[in-house]
């Protein structure tokens, strides 16, 4: 756990105030579980990110190439969040230990943005957006080899059905093979994912205020797209109110909101149950092209969907029922050790 790692709110108990960067700090007595707080981040930074196709293809539509569209992201993004940390008078103070993670941080970042993006250009966004999520299974993989983190039952059992599930979102438009320049590209994004979010858990950034690392993050991801835009003069002008419209959209919800929600959920329950979590990002991605786009909802899309929600549930039921099941544990041996010192006592004063 990390206290006083968190968001922004401001809140006020009586002739107390307290200033924290926590959306679900509460005053002593009315605490929310650190576990619970994790998970709900989670899902909120799954299901806004699943955000993306909403407002980049309708930008693609207009004529914009993906460079210019993450460009306009990033330079937003960070922009919101420095007005917001300056208004809070937040320290944008960085260690000279923080610096090297973040740039790193920040490419691998971008890089996965990238690659996720170019993918829309070969493949539909829906099916782009389900292959993503191979990247719990890496993140999984990497803390079990790397950091020796144990792979439960239940963490091996959630990721089996969400990976069935997001077999069956599958629909090929025209019953085409899927392109392979698609399929690397979306594999590229979600190894470079996966990365960053086990690197934000286990580097020196693990320590830095959420807003912090969100920004650096995005403003080193941002040079990306201006070298790869050739210091701007590449850079394609939104030609609508429109565009502009799901420009801050897209810098708001699945960058900003996503980004912070994601590394809090990080820091509460840790990177592997934040990446199952991730789940919902596909749900969000095919409700999005159904509602919006004129998808169609079959029945084999569906139980996808149930069973991915179900793999969600599960590893949040999974990881409370275990944490019960070592309370009663520990107050069981308590228990015997107790009975063994009257016990004890007893033969004793005999």
């Amino acid at each position: 756990m990390f206290p006083g790692q968190a968001f922004f709110v401001l809140a006020e108990n009586g002739s107390q105030m307290y200033f924290t960067d926590d959306p679900f700090f509460y005053p002593v007595g009315i605490m929310m579980n650190d576990k619970f707080k994790g998970f709900l981040l989670g899902a909120v930074a799954a299901a806004t990110y699943g955000m993306n196709p909403l407002f980049a293809l309708p930008l693609y539509q207009e004529g914009l190439e993906a460079d210019s569209v993450l460009f306009y992201r990033y330079s937003m993004a960070v922009a919101m969040l420095g007005m917001l940390m300056k208004f809070q008078r937040q320290s944008f103070r960085l260690k000279k230990n923080e610096v090297l993670p973040l740039i790193i941080g920040g490419l691998l970042f971008a890089g996965s943005s990238l690659t996720l993006f170019l993918a829309y250009r070969y493949m539909d966004a829906g099916i782009a957006s389900t292959i993503l999520f191979v990247y719990p299974v890496m993140v999984a993989v990497i803390m079990a080899m790397f950091f020796r983190e144990k792979l439960t039952p239940v963490t091996v059992g959630s990721i089996v059905l969400a990976l069935t599930g997001i077999g069956l979102l599958y629909k090929g438009g025209d019953g085409g093979p899927l392109s392979m320049t698609g399929i690397i590209l979306v594999m590229l994004s979600a190894l470079s994912y996966a990365i960053y979010m086990v690197g934000v858990k286990q580097s020196a950034l693990k320590n830095l205020p959420g807003m912090r690392l969100t920004f650096y993050i995005l403003l080193f991801g941002l040079a990306v797209y201006v070298i790869r835009l050739k210091f701007g003069l590449e850079l394609q002008v939104i030609p609508s109110w429109k565009g502009w419209g799901n420009v801050v959209a897209l810098a708001f919800l699945p960058t900003v909101v996503s980004l912070l929600c994601t590394t809090l959920a990080i820091r509460y329950i840790g990177a592997t149950p934040a990446a199952i979590l991730g789940a919902l990002e596909p749900v969000t991605a095919v409700f999005f092209g159904v509602m919006v786009f004129g998808e169609q909802l079959t029945f084999r899309l569906a139980i996808g969907i149930v069973m991915i929600i179900i793999s969600v549930s599960l590893i949040i039921a999974g990881k409370a029922a275990a944490g019960r099941l070592n309370a009663a544990f520990f107050r069981l041996v308590e228990r015997i050790r107790r009975a063994r010192r009257r016990r004890k006592i007893k033969e004793n004063g005999r």
